[in-house]
C-alpha cells in the first residue's frame, strides 16, 4: 500500500472501490469516509456473478457510496484471460482451473480505466492479508498504473479495527445499512462465468467432509446425477471453440451452457488443499462444470495434433503459465512470453470433440480433425507401406548406444578390479 496522507490532506478526492456488495466492501465504504475523508465511487466489475449484482445500487448508496458503477466485461474476460488458459491447459496443483486467478487481472484493469475516467487518487480493494486476491489485485494495478495509491483495510491493522467479520457486521448494522446474510452462516465465495469457489466453516477443517448439499450452487453430486450420459461435441478453430452440439455460440454462450450440461451431470467439483503465495495452505471447495469440460476437450484434440516435442514442450509451459496467473502475473511480460508460444501452437488445433458426461465423468466418444497426425497405416498392426519394421533395429542401436557403452565400461571397470 502506498502512503496515505492524514485525513485533512484527503478530504474529498476519489477513490474507487472494488465493489462486491458483500460484508467486507460494504462496511470499507463508510469507514474510507470516516477514517480518511475520501469520496468512494463503488465499481462492481460483472464477470459473470448472476444474481449476487441484485440490490448493489440501493446497498452502496446506503453505505455512503457517491456513485456506483457496474461494469459488464463477460464478453472480454471469455475472450481475453479465460480462452488463453483453455488453450494453456492452466491448473494449478494437478486440480484447480484458475477461476478466481483468471477474474482479476481483468477486474484490476476495467478498475484503472474507471479510476482514470473519474481522476481517483486511489484504489481499494477488500482483500484479506492472508489471501491470493490482494496480490492478483495489487500486481495488476501496479503494471497498469504505478502512479494511483492502493489500499488494503485488511492490512492496515493500526486503523482497521475490526477482528472478524462479526465486528464488521455489527458495524454495518449500526449504520443502517441492509444484508440480506448475517455474519456466521455463509461461506467465503467468489463467482464467475467461469466457476464458483468456496471457503469457510467446515471447509477450515481438511478432516471434515464437505457439505455439498449447502455448498453447491452450480452443480449436483454425482451421485445425484442423472443416470444417463449427457453427449456434448464441441468444435474448435484455433483452439477455440466455436459451436456447440452443432450450433455456432460466442464463447461465452458455449462456457454458459456448458456450465448448465455439466452441473447437472456432477462435473468438476474439487475438494484441494493449496498452497497460497503468501505461504500458507488453504481448503476450498471450486465448482468449474463448464470450464473443466472445456479444457478435457481441449487436451483432448492436442493429444491429436500437436506432435511429440512441441507437446511435451508445451506440458511446461503450460505448468509455468498456469503459475503466473496463479500468482497475479498477468500482465507480467513472462506470461505474455508463455502466452505467445501457447498461441502459436493453436494454429492447427482445429476439429471436433465429442464427450459423454455421466456421474461426474467426462468420457471420450471420438475426436477428428483435419490436421490430425494418427496415421491409421503407421498406427495399426498391420504392416503398412510407411513403416519398415526392419528399421526399428537400426534406431533402436543408435537410441540405445549410450546405455550400451555405460554398461561395457561399467563391465570393464568391474573386471578390473576382480
Amino acid at each position: 500500500m502506498s502512503n496515505l496522507a492524514p485525513k485533512n490532506n484527503t478530504q474529498g478526492e476519489k477513490v474507487i472501490l472494488a465493489y462486491s456488495g458483500g460484508l467486507d466492501t460494504t462496511a470499507i465504504i463508510p469507514w474510507l469516509k470516516e477514517t480518511f475523508g475520501y469520496e468512494v465511487i463503488c465499481c462492481c466489475v460483472d464477470v459473470g456473478q448472476g444474481k449476487e449484482l441484485d440490490g448493489l445500487s440501493e446497498r452502496a448508496k446506503l453505505s455512503g457510496a457517491s456513485k456506483l458503477y457496474i461494469e459488464d466485461i463477460t464478453d472480454d474476460f471469455c475472450d481475453n484471460y479465460m480462452i488463453p488458459c483453455v488453450q494453456a491447459n492452466a491448473t494449478y496443483e494437478y486440480k484447480y482451473l484458475l477461476g478466481t486467478s483468471m477474474a482479476r487481472p481483468a477486474i484490476s484493469k476495467r478498475l484503472v480505466e474507471i479510476a482514470r475516467k473519474e481522476g481517483a487518487k486511489a484504489i481499494c480493494h477488500g482483500a484479506t492479508g492472508k489471501g491470493n486476491d490482494q496480490i492478483r489485485f495489487e500486481l495488476s494495478i501496479k503494471a497498469l498504473a504505478p502512479d494511483l495509491d492502493i489500499i488494503a483495510p485488511w492490512r492496515m491493522t493500526d486503523v482497521w479495527t475490526f477482528q472478524s467479520r462479526e465486528d464488521e457486521f455489527n458495524y454495518v448494522k449500526e449504520k443502517g445499512i441492509p444484508l440480506e446474510f448475517d455474519a456466521d452462516n455463509s461461506y467465503s465465495r467468489d463467482r464467475n462465468l467461469f466457476h464458483i469457489s468456496h471457503e469457510g466453516l467446515e471447509l477450515e477443517d481438511p478432516s471434515q467432509e464437505p457439505n455439498y448439499d449447502h455448498v453447491l450452487m452450480l452443480s449436483v453430486t454425482p451421485e445425484k446425477a442423472p443416470d444417463h450420459e449427457t453427449e456434448v461435441s464441441i468444435l474448435w478453430k484455433e483452439g477455440v471453440p466455436v459451436a456447440l452440439n452443432g450450433k455456432e455460440m460466442s464463447t461465452k454462450e458455449i462456457l454458459t451452457e456448458l456450465n448448465k450440461l455439466g452441473g447437472e451431470n456432477g462435473i468438476g467439483i474439487i475438494d484441494i488443499v493449496e498452497n497460497r503465495v503468501v505461504g500458507m495452505k488453504s481448503r476450498g471447495v471450486y465448482e468449474t462444470p463448464g470450464g473443466t469440460i472445456l479444457v478435457e476437450a481441449h487436451k483432448q484434440l492436442e493429444e491429436l495434433i500437436l506432435d511429440r516435442q512441441t507437446l511435451e514442450f508445451k506440458t511446461y509451459v503450460d505448468q509455468k503459465f498456469a503459475q503466473c496467473v496463479y500468482e497475479g502475473k498477468w500482465f507480467d511480460p513472462l506470461r505474455e512470453a508463455l502466452e505467445a508460444f501457447v498461441k502459436s501452437t493453436q494454429k492447427y488445433v482445429t476439429g471436433e470433440t465429442k464427450m459423454k458426461l455421466y456421474k461426474g465423468n467426462i468420457i471420450k466418444a471420438g475426436t477428428t480433425s483435419p490436421y490430425s497426425l494418427y496415421n491409421e497405416s503407421l498406427a495399426s498392426f498391420t504392416t503398412g507401406d510407411l513403416y519398415d519394421h526392419h528399421d526399428a533395429s537400426g534406431f533402436i542401436t543408435l537410441f540405445g548406444l549410450p546405455e550400451k557403452v555405460r554398461a561395457m565400461k561399467l563391465q570393464e571397470v568391474k573386471s578390473k578390479q576382480k
